[in-house]
């Protein structure tokens, strides 16, 4: 019998989409989620480039829900 799936980021206990990260490589993507966040002001300064800052954090979210849905608990709505 195959060992269950370790979903990186599980379900929320409420509502719809993930919650926390359950393990070391969920805490990972994460950090590195916020990292680059952060520096993006300082690669793309909003005042100047603020398309570029857009299109950037743009990627990024959307490169995160990515990996939440390839690597976490499949999302439903959950009442409690």
């Amino acid at each position: 019998m195959p060992a269950p799936a370790k979903y990186w980021f599980p379900a929320k206990r409420y509502g719809w989409g993930w919650g926390p990260p359950a393990t070391w490589q969920g805490w990972v993507v994460l950090v590195v989620f916020v990292a680059l966040i952060v520096t993006g002001p300082f690669l793309f300064p909003p005042q100047a480039e603020l398309a570029a800052y857009l299109a950037y954090v743009g990627v990024l979210t959307v490169a995160m829900i990515g990996i939440c849905w390839l690597k976490g608990e499949p999302p439903r709505w959950r009442r409690g």
